[in-house]
């Protein structure tokens, strides 16, 4: 017999694709050792905008791109004089600005400007300012952290947001493993409490294993992916993926008693596989693209890789998966055994006997979903979120409790702006609340004193390319409404002196993302929307079934992010963007399957109650494990996570693939009882061919 359909070539190659599937692992795990890995968040800001357009005059034209403050003390000024030479010794260390770089240590400190003490010295401590000549967050600015930190004895701190992000490099470096230890863990569970044997659920982890494997690795084409992606990619895939291997073993078995061979009952499983996974792959992979039209990049950088990921799991789970089963098929028969999750058999008749009742319910639930979701408190500082004992956290309240300081700020003006200018904008930048110091030259040297005389290390930080640097130390944390007040007052001040001068740093970049993040909300939520009742109105031929189905998920998710302000919980802004993209394209399935065999049984004769009641006892139990297997792949790592960000995304996602289950198990049997005439009407295919 001549194999011609893609199932029997499969079964025909069988050890062909399982040898390739392995070779094929060495370059994706060498793509995936050497993916560089973006742990600031804040540059996938749009290019465009000035804050990020001034970080990159400071590295071109000063040749400076970090700054981190180091607090030391109870030690003498000689021997903070030799930390100092020991860190500008470290490579990418650019210079170290202390009061020295200013006036002699041996002038009594007493003797100094008083602007020079508030900058650098309080008590027993004192403040430098170590420069890098490499990106905030650069692999050189990290391991020249690492490297200061090993030159740093006790009563030494080191604070900013290289340090921050080396130590959350490190955190999550170290959690990752366990990340997928956790989610494999809780997906075997429920796939042995689920399925019919124990060791068929080994070669399902397998398979996606492999086709995470491959997507990790391929993202070595990118060039780089955040870590917030790279945390989530491998729990988000296995989640996601994991219906189409328990579709493939279940349409197996069933082809097992129509066919003697059973290498043609998996050739047509492979074949009714890809048919069903093709299907419900599109909705997924359209709810990871929406978030391709983010204006902040983060966005991209997890669509373009989970869209790649589903694609993936689908190519693996039609031909790798296949292949092992066929091979190993006698060990899994040998562990058979009776599943343990139960039928839900009760469930269709209690939802049709009491339809009108439960959509009643969720009507009613809209208004509390819907207040929640309009109310929940959103962070925008995810620094703040991190474990209070990490190195970096520890320096920052250091700071603010030494130096009331949560903030550097930096000014590019004009260098040629004259010293009078200079020294009146930086007086009226220190007279705002909450601005601790000024350091610039002018307003350090005043006017008198020429440029021209001052010492190289420090002409040499503060002066390049046209440009002068003044270091703004704030006493008011990142993302706050009181630094963001302070930012608009710093800016109409030195708009007034220099109508060309920029305002840089970690907050206002924040302030930035806070009305870029609140666009891409809008844009987001109504592109997944329309992409996906697009989808749905082209696989049924409907004018009414998109609504209602994305209306039931909607609801869903609008109860799941509701929550958060029920329970009084602050989530951060990723999510609010990209959670409800997410659940509407991976749970969007459940209401898609239920409602496919609603169709067939409607086209067949049946009234609509017995179409849904067939389509309600027929697809509730993959529904259940579908959202079980999501479910369990994502809340170990939810509460697991030392990183707040991850924890708030894999929790949302956890409890998302519960509330879409629930409501489409008992809301959606209601929703098409009650709609089937427009159903009917509005749609091909609902009714019998006369």
């Amino acid at each position: 017999m001549i194999m011609k359909s893609f199932g029997n070539v499969v079964v025909k190659f069988r050890h062909l694709i399982m040898a390739l599937a392995l070779v094929l692992m060495v370059p994706a795990v060498w793509g995936y050792l050497h993916t560089r890995v973006n742990y600031d968040i804040l540059t996938y800001l749009p290019d465009s905008i000035e804050t990020i357009q001034g970080q990159n005059i400071l590295m071109d034209d000063f040749g400076t791109g970090a700054i981190t403050m180091l607090i030391v003390e109870d030690k003498e000024d000689k021997d903070i004089v030799a930390l100092k030479h020991e860190i500008e010794k470290v490579e990418h260390v650019k210079r170290v600005l202390w009061y020295d770089s200013f006036a002699d240590i041996t002038v009594p400190k007493e003797m100094l400007p008083q602007k020079v003490r508030d900058a650098f010295i309080n008590g027993n401590a004192t403040m430098l300012a170590v420069i890098y000549d490499s990106s905030t967050s650069s692999d050189e600015t990290m391991d020249a952290v690492t490297e200061i930190r090993k030159v740093l004895d006790s009563g030494c701190y080191l604070q900013g947001m290289s340090a921050v992000i080396t130590d959350t490099k490190d955190l999550a470096e170290a959690e990752e493993p366990i990340y997928v230890a956790l989610a494999v863990l809780l997906a075997s569970i429920v796939l042995a409490l689920s399925m019919d044997t124990f060791l068929a659920p080994v070669f399902f982890l397998l398979s996606i294993g492999i086709a995470i494997i491959y997507n990790l690795g391929s993202n070595y084409f990118f060039g780089e992916v955040s870590y917030i992606t790279k945390a989530l990619a491998a729990v988000l895939q296995l989640g996601v993926t994991m219906d189409y291997s328990i579709f493939l073993w279940h349409s197996f078995k069933e082809n097992e008693k129509k066919f003697e061979d059973n290498k043609e009952a998996m050739a047509v499983a492979i074949n009714e596989t890809l048919k069903s996974v093709v299907g419900s792959s599109v909705t997924t992979i359209a709810g990871f693209a929406a978030l391709c039209f983010m204006t902040f990049r983060f966005g991209l950088d997890v669509g373009l890789v989970m869209m790649k990921g589903v694609a993936l799991g689908v190519i693996c789970c039609v031909t790798v998966l296949p292949s092992m089963i066929l091979a190993f098929e006698k060990p899994i028969e040998k562990t058979r055994h009776k599943p343990f999750l139960p039928t839900f058999e009760k469930i269709p008749a209690f939802v049709q006997k009491h339809n009108k009742a439960i959509f009643l319910i969720f009507l009613l639930a809209w208004i509390p979903a819907i207040y929640g979701y309009t109310h929940y408190d959103i962070y925008y500082d995810i620094i703040q979120t991190l474990p209070k004992d990490l190195p970096s956290m520890v320096a920052s309240q250091k700071m603010e409790d030494t130096f009331s300081m949560n903030n550097t700020l930096m000014i590019l003006a004009d260098a040629d702006l004259d010293a009078k200018s200079g020294d009146r904008m930086a007086a009226e930048i220190k007279n705002l609340d909450g601005v601790k110091s000024v350091i610039s030259l002018d307003s350090f040297m005043g006017e008198g004193i020429p440029r021209e005389i001052l010492p190289e290390e420090v002409t040499d930080v503060l002066y390049g390319g046209g440009y002068q640097l003044m270091l703004v130390a704030s006493e008011y944390v990142t993302a706050t409404d009181e630094v963001n007040q302070q930012i608009d007052a710093i800016n109409e001040i030195i708009h007034r002196y220099d109508e060309k001068a920029m305002l840089i740093g970690d907050a206002p970049c924040t302030k930035d993302l806070i009305s870029i993040s609140n666009h891409d909300f809008n844009v987001v939520n109504w592109a997944s929307i329309g992409i996906i009742a697009a989808i749905i109105m082209f696989v049924f031929m409907s004018l009414s079934l998109p609504v209602l189905l994305v209306l039931v998920i909607e609801c869903a998710i609008f109860i799941n992010l509701g929550l958060a302000y029920y329970t009084g919980t602050s989530l951060p802004f990723i999510a609010s963007i990209v959670i409800g993209t997410i659940q509407l394209g991976s749970t969007v399935d459940y209401a898609i399957l239920m409602t496919s065999r609603y169709q067939v049984e409607r086209a067949s004769g049946k009234d609509r109650n017995e179409a849904v009641l067939i389509a309600h006892k027929t697809s509730i139990r993959s529904i259940v494990i579908s959202a079980m297997s999501f479910f369990a792949s994502t809340f170990g790592v939810g509460m697991y996570s030392g990183i707040s960000v991850i924890s708030s995304l894999c929790m949302l996602m956890a409890r998302g693939a519960l509330i879409s289950m629930v409501t489409v198990v008992f809301a959606l049997p209601s929703v098409l009882l009650l709609f089937d005439p427009l159903i009917v009407r509005t749609s091909r295919g609902f009714a019998r061919k006369q």
